[in-house]
């Protein structure tokens, strides 16, 4: 039976809801977070630095991953400097390309050799992590994040991606992976068991913790009964016949 308590991989929390975030924090399971531009846009926030400042407020500590927002790269590089600056728990996030598709290795190799902590992001092959292994600072803290959710809507098994990826960075003691993306909570216990570092999730993924060793046999029944009060509060109706009995 598959127990949170054993598990080895670090639980993330990826999102930009303050007051998820809080509740996150309070956690011991959560050993750190990540943002992005697209769930801050869903948030509704507006003013970038104000939002870091105030997540940085309720999270101290844990290490917590702010994204450039740039196409451009040498803008990226400006950004990436201001954004470290805010704390000694920032991982800066930046995309493995543009949006032209040219790669962000040699800023990613600057900002390494700068002991800017950084969490590499967007990734969904192995060649892609391999060029970023080569060019990463064993003396620097970073992150290189695999979006193994990506892959698996595409119908690729994301598992042997990820196994295969973590031999690059065996060189970088510093290096952790990140299984991003998740679709269900299986996929925590699935980084786990292929070695991956860290996985990090939405609340509505990591709020499915407590369901880890459920009695299936209850959630069963748990389930009949839940469609049954639905179907009762809504009041439906399927007006039937008298059973026929006898006959042909």
């Amino acid at each position: 039976m598959a127990n949170v308590k054993d598990l080895r991989v670090k639980l993330f929390a990826d999102g930009a809801e303050i007051e998820v975030i809080k509740t996150m924090a309070a956690n011991p399971l959560i050993k750190g977070f990540t943002t992005n531009p697209t769930l801050m846009r869903k948030a509704g926030i507006s003013d970038y630095v104000t939002f870091a400042r105030d997540v940085l407020r309720v999270v101290p500590n844990l290490p917590i991953s702010f994204e450039v927002f740039s196409d451009d790269f040498a803008e990226m590089e400006l950004q990436a400097l201001e954004i470290a600056s805010w704390g000694s728990n920032v991982f800066v996030k930046i995309p493995i390309t543009n949006t032209r598709g040219e790669s962000a290795a040699p800023l990613v190799a600057r900002l390494a050799q700068a002991d800017v902590q950084l969490n590499v992001t967007a990734i969904l092959t192995e060649a892609q992590v391999a060029e970023i292994a080569g060019v990463l600072s064993p003396k620097t803290a970073c992150f290189v994040s695999v979006f193994a959710g990506r892959i698996a809507d595409t119908g690729c098994d994301p598992l042997p991606i990820i196994a295969n990826s973590l031999k690059h960075l065996r060189d970088l003691p510093l290096a952790e992976m990140i299984w991003a993306s998740p679709r269900e909570l299986l996929n925590v216990f699935q980084a786990d068991e292929v070695g991956c570092h860290v996985i990090t999730a939405t609340a509505d993924v990591l709020n499915k913790l407590s369901l880890v060793g459920k009695d299936l046999t209850t959630y069963s029944l748990e389930t009949v009964e839940m469609f049954h009060k639905d179907a009762v509060a809504a009041g439906f109706t399927i007006p039937v016949s008298a059973p026929v009995r006898g006959g042909a």
